[in-house]
């Protein structure tokens, strides 16, 4: 069963590269760019952030320590086009001040530490507002830790072509579903993701659009809709 789920990972993933080729994720132009949008990025689109992270730019507050001398309400105004921009300052707040306090105010540092991806994830875990799905996306794509991202894509593409079973299955599972099966290298993990996104963007949303669909040849779990 390892083998088949293995090969069908990576049979989705190859049809998928063919059609869609690099995506380039994610996008930022510096770790802590991404790092950042990661929290922007929390219920709105990605053109929302990029507005906000324009914002931040002009201002110079891409910088760490700058971030942590700004005061909360300044710097929920300059976030204001992400949504939900108070909670998201505070969250943002609750980040920096974690790579300010305790990691010296540098993502570098980070990047080289001897700590383990696992002891990474629980101390983001740790910070009020950070969830899996973020934590995974700063670990993998700013601090280039080997951790498969979650997210609905995912869960769908997985439920459609039988990775999963109709019944619920949780955060950690389908996680470990692809760590589990894929080789654990950084850059395969980040190219998985994005695809899947890009699929689910075009074909794999709420009504399955599967006419085009680079999975389409691949068979279909009918119990998932």
């Amino acid at each position: 069963m390892q083998g088949d789920t293995s090969a069908l990972l990576r049979g989705l993933y190859d049809a998928l590269y063919a059609a869609y080729g690099p995506q380039g994720w994610w996008p930022g132009e510096t770790p802590t760019e991404v790092a950042i949008g990661a929290i922007l990025v929390q219920n709105t689109n990605w053109q929302n952030v990029e507005k906000a992270i324009a914002r931040l730019r002009e201002a110079g507050m891409l910088e760490w320590r700058a971030l942590d001398a700004v005061p909360a309400e300044d710097l929920a105004e300059l976030i204001r086009p992400a949504g939900y921009y108070q909670v998201k300052a505070r969250r943002l707040k609750n980040l920096v001040r974690w790579v300010c306090g305790e990691h010296g105010g540098e993502l570098e540092e980070l990047r080289r530490s001897a700590r383990s991806t696992d002891a990474l994830r629980e101390e983001l875990l740790g910070i009020n507002g950070i969830g899996p799905e973020t934590a995974d996306s700063i670990l993998l794509y700013a601090l280039e830790q080997a951790t498969f991202v979650v997210d609905t894509y995912t869960a769908r593409v997985a439920g459609r072509h039988g990775l999963i079973g109709p019944e619920a299955v949780d955060y950690g599972e389908l996680k470990a579903l692809f760590e589990d099966h894929l080789p654990r290298e950084i850059e395969l993990f980040k190219e998985y993701h994005a695809l899947l996104v890009a699929v689910g963007k075009r074909h794999c949303r709420p009504q399955a659009r599967c006419a085009g669909c680079p999975l389409e040849c691949f068979p279909r779990s009918m119990s998932v809709e």
